[in-house]
């Protein structure tokens, strides 16, 4: 039998969520976790109205993640700007009751969307560690 992930067809038709943090801010692990997940829901819910069938299958199938790392403010704007509206993204700001400014911008959540197209902004860019 043939796995899946073999034909070519599924897999330019995989989706997957990316959430990119400035590791220029040196949050704490607590701290970035709630940010990864203020900004996977808010991209979530942005993809559920944009492109439902979209969100719909990515639930279907496991929901896949990454979270992915950026040296500063400037890169993570101009990584926004660069998608545009080509894929829905959730740009995250702290409200500043704890370790950050209120305000200060913290991470992007881009997707789900297709895979192809999210590596197209984002194949540069490293594991968060």
């Amino acid at each position: 039998m043939i796995s899946l992930l073999y034909i070519p067809w599924f897999q330019k038709h995989m989706l997957k969520q990316m959430i990119v943090v400035r590791k220029d801010l040196k949050m704490t692990r607590g701290k970035m976790s709630a940010q990864v997940a203020h900004a996977s829901l808010e991209a979530f819910l942005k993809t559920q109205k944009q492109h439902p069938d979209k969100a719909k299958k990515w639930r279907a199938n496991g929901m896949k993640k990454i979270v992915l790392e950026i040296d500063s403010k400037e890169a993570l704007l101009a990584l926004k700007a660069d998608i545009g509206s080509k894929i829905p993204t959730a740009l995250i700001t702290d409200a500043g009751h704890t370790q950050l400014e209120p305000g200060t911008i913290t991470c992007l959540g881009i997707g789900p969307f297709d895979e192809e197209e999210i590596d197209k902004y984002t194949g540069h860019l490293k594991l968060i560690n």
